[in-house]
């Protein structure tokens, strides 16, 4: 071999062999336990970035340990190919978002190769092939049938820079996620998946994933938002029907002066229909819809409202209560109307002050509850207490009064103990070229007709000019639009939304396992042997979207019999980003660095160690110039442990027994062991590579200092040659090249990947001494050296005998020794 370590000549060779022998194609092998591990795929952007090697590199290590440990492992890799991106990126680059889209698809795909990855490229998918889309569009139509699927009119999402809709998961802090821009209330038609029918199921599942960082299950657990409370009818004054509203605090409904609704509320119309109110309450209407989002949910927001000319009937006080719409409202929380409590709601009060409306106290603390002792109130009381001017209620604490009030009204028609959730249907219309068409007819004689599922695949037509604004060119070309009623033959038109692109991404892991499927979207049998996903690894950012509805998803299908998983990943990992001079890493910052640049100047085994050395996964990892370099140094050093004694190595027999060594070689034999039980626990146990990679180094660098040995006769080469052994098989997952090469140096014809994992002697970790540390009043003073078998008292004495320690304790009485076995004893004087 070479003296000197050329990454770039010995990466290409390995690269080139493992996809030559097909290494990490898998099957269903009922004889071996199966471990799927996936990354999140990624959109094919142009390029892959830091972020993308860190995260695949994760998996990697994992993956190709579980392969040497004897496990089946599928680790699949596609393209999540639909979207926005895509299609602005088109435009401004004046070519297709298919040809813009399957071009970074060649070009990330090399980029992943040259990283070593241990994927199995025979199932890789685009989710826009339409050997993809079809059967997604064939899900649609079950759906559809069974009513999880369903079309109605709404107040959606609409960001005017995107020319679409946006699903409420979509939309952070009142802005697009795309692109940033604000998002306003729209009325339109919309296409939802009925992910509500499965909002117990998906919340309750939050409990039984152990494996899921508990961040991602508490954010999960909030945005389905289960709230234990009262639905509370309010008759109009009018007589002309009731206002519905949920609340969790029915025991201050005594308290309740006027009522509140959201501007996008289906009644608010009506209620100020013919009265003096009208023209004012639809303006504040219109002003309200097209402010962002973020704004109005926003602690700090001036409430704003107008009256709306109509009063309804507290149900218990039978008092009016005048009726206002309210900037602060929203539709997309309880039913869009509240019963406004000024005393003991903040909100409310703030309202109410600045429009004079009464303030009734209806709740005082339990040490202070008497109706004598309310006072004029500068803030709302929202805490629990006793109730108050509440009628037969009063004394009550609030726990019993939201019973007693609730049942009373349930015996009058007028209420009734109920749960409410904050999740909402999943709207998946979106008005953009760029997406699976939804298969779905608009007949004037037949309504909405659903595609025939023999009819399938409606395909997305690529000869279309994409217009420059960004909208949708679909419902203005004909030989799409135009079809005919497959009920009545009559002349009809399709639907022209494509589904929203989280739809690809919500079951592309079932796909991976039968990608080769051309009869049925999914193989059962495959289905059964691979899923659930063991280890799912990527980013938080996805922590409510994509995750909530893969979970979605899976039980849909498993309800239609595609297969059986409950959960489709039983372990999940959320990486820490990249980042740079402090900052994530972006374009705009000037601080991106270019992986290929990276791999061209220092191979790609140097990149993979940095990035799984410089942090643990899901911490964020700070990048250094030096710290490649120093990645870059350490990948020499091991090179030159083998090839400046490969003759020696190759010609000796590994070491085996562990009795009659020198001290030197005894002391490698045991490190070599720790090593191998050190790192099989940080990379299986605890995913922490950086502690892995850190123990073989502290390997090498003992192998270096028996090197300096005076004599290397007898066990010394075989010894060395187990160390050597060990460090190649350890670092296989890490730096999968260089131990290739390292280990066929040493004269092995088979790949490293299919190399047993190296097992420890819990013989060989047993050592014959050990090192002490030694301190005095807690500050370091001396080590001694003692027996591994030495009692407490012996180290004890060994300590204060010491030297060193005696100048520090000499003359001055001992008050207290803390021994901490085979690490530390602190003597306190």
């Amino acid at each position: 071999m070479d003296a000197r370590y050329a990454p770039k000549s010995i990466e290409k060779k390995w690269q080139d062999l493992w996809e030559r022998e097909k290494l990490f194609e898998v099957g269903e092998d009922l004889g071996r336990e199966k471990y799927y591990l996936l990354e999140m795929f990624p959109y094919p952007s142009g390029r892959i970035h830091m972020g993308h090697v860190r995260n695949y590199s994760i998996g990697d290590v994992v993956a190709r340990f579980l392969m040497m440990r004897g496990y089946n492992v599928l680790h699949p890799m596609g393209w999540d190919a639909f979207g926005m991106p895509a299609e602005n990126a088109a435009i401004k680059a004046n070519t297709h978002p298919a040809r813009w889209t399957y071009d970074n698809i060649d070009y990330m795909r090399s980029q992943l190769k040259k990283l070593g990855f241990s994927y199995d490229w025979s199932r890789e998918f685009a989710t826009c092939d339409v050997s993809y889309y079809r059967w997604e569009q064939l899900f649609f139509l079950k759906m559809y049938e069974q009513g999880l699927a369903y079309r109605r009119s709404a107040y959606v999402n609409w960001c005017h820079t995107c020319h679409t809709v946006l699903a409420n998961e979509q939309v952070e802090g009142g802005v697009c996620w795309r692109c940033d821009q604000p998002v306003v209330q729209k009325e339109m038609d919309q296409w939802f998946f009925k992910i509500t029918a499965y909002v117990e199921e998906l919340l309750d599942y939050t409990y039984k994933l152990p494996g899921w960082p508990e961040r991602v299950l508490t954010m999960q657990q909030n945005w389905i938002g289960k709230s234990y409370g009262s639905k509370i009818l309010f008759p109009l004054a009018s007589g002309d029907g009731r206002i519905t509203v949920f609340t969790t605090r029915a025991d201050t409904l005594f308290g309740a002066t006027f009522m509140s609704l959201a501007p996008e509320h289906p009644m608010v119309e009506k209620l100020c229909r013919g009265t003096p109110q009208e023209e004012a309450v639809l303006r504040f209407v219109e002003k309200a819809k097209q402010a962002k989002r973020s704004d109005r949910e926003a602690e700090l927001l001036e409430k704003e409202g107008v009256f709306t000319g109509s009063c309804c009937i507290n149900p218990v006080t039978h008092e009016k209560m005048p009726i206002y719409v309210a900037n602060f409202v929203l539709m997309a929380y309880g039913t869009g109307a509240v019963m406004a409590v000024p005393a003991h709601d903040q909100r409310d009060f703030e309202f109410a002050v600045k429009y004079g409306l009464p303030i009734k106290v209806v709740i005082l603390p339990e040490d202070n509850a008497s109706a004598s002792n309310v006072e004029p109130l500068t803030a709302a009381n929202e805490e629990d207490g006793i109730l108050v001017n509440s009628s037969a209620f009063s004394g009550m604490t609030s726990a019993q009064g939201r019973e007693a009030i609730t049942a009373a009204l349930a015996e009058r028609g007028l209420g009734e103990e109920t749960i409410q959730y904050r999740l909402r249907d999943w709207g998946i219309s979106r008005q953009r070229y760029w997406g699976a068409p939804i298969p779905i007819i608009y007949c004037d004689r037949c309504g909405v007709v659903p595609v025939p599922a023999q009819d399938l695949p409606v395909v997305l037509p690529t000869d279309v000019e994409l217009l420059p604004n960004g909208a949708s060119p679909l419902p203005f070309y004909e030989p799409f639009a135009k079809t005919t009623c497959p009920q009545c033959n009559g002349p009809a038109r399709r639907e022209t939304d494509t589904m929203d692109t989280f739809v690809e991404s919500s079951w592309y892991f079932a796909r991976f396992a039968c990608a080769s499927s051309h009869e049925a979207p999914l193989d059962r049998q495959k289905v059964h042997y691979w899923l659930p996903v063991n280890q799912y690894i990527g980013g938080i950012e996805h922590a409510v979207l994509h995750l909530l509805y893969a979970r979605f998803f899976t039980k849909v299908l498993r309800d239609m019999g595609y297969l059986g998983a409950d959960e489709p990943f039983l372990n999940l990992l959320t990486q820490g980003m990249v980042i740079k001079d402090g900052a994530k890493m972006s374009k705009s910052k000037g601080n991106v660095v270019d992986p290929d640049e990276m791999i061209e100047a220092y191979g790609s085994d140097t990149v993979r160690l940095f990035c799984l050395f410089a942090a643990p996964p899901e911490k964020d990892l700070e990048w250094s110039d030096q710290g490649v370099e120093g990645a870059s140094r350490f990948l020499t050093r091991i090179w030159r442990l083998a090839a400046d004694h490969q003759e020696y190595l190759q010609a000796a027999a590994s070491y085996r027994d562990g009795a009659g060594l020198s001290k030197p070689l005894a002391d490698l034999h045991r490190k070599t062991h720790q090593t191998i039980k050190k790192v099989t626990e940080d990379i299986g146990d605890r995913f922490h590579f950086n502690t892995a990679i850190a123990a073989v180094m502290e390997l090498v660098n003992q192998m270096y200092q028996v090197m300096e040995l005076p004599s290397r006769d007898g066990p010394f080469w075989p010894v060395m040659k187990a160390a050597v052994e060990a460090m190649i098989l350890l670092v296989a997952p890490i730096v999968p090249h260089i131990a290739e090469e390292l280990w066929q140096a040493l004269g092995h014809s088979e790949s490293v990947v299919k190399a047993p994992w190296p097992k420890w002697s819990e013989e060989a970790l047993q050592a014959e001494e050990v090192l002490i540390v030694v301190q005095v009043n807690g500050k370091l003073r001396s080590r001694i050296v003692v027996s591994a078998e030495a009692t407490r008292e012996q180290v004890e004495q060994a300590a204060i005998q010491d030297a060193r320690t005696q100048d520090f304790i000499a003359g001055k009485p001992i008050k207290k020794i803390v021994v901490v076995p085979d690490k530390l004893v602190n003597i306190v004087v």
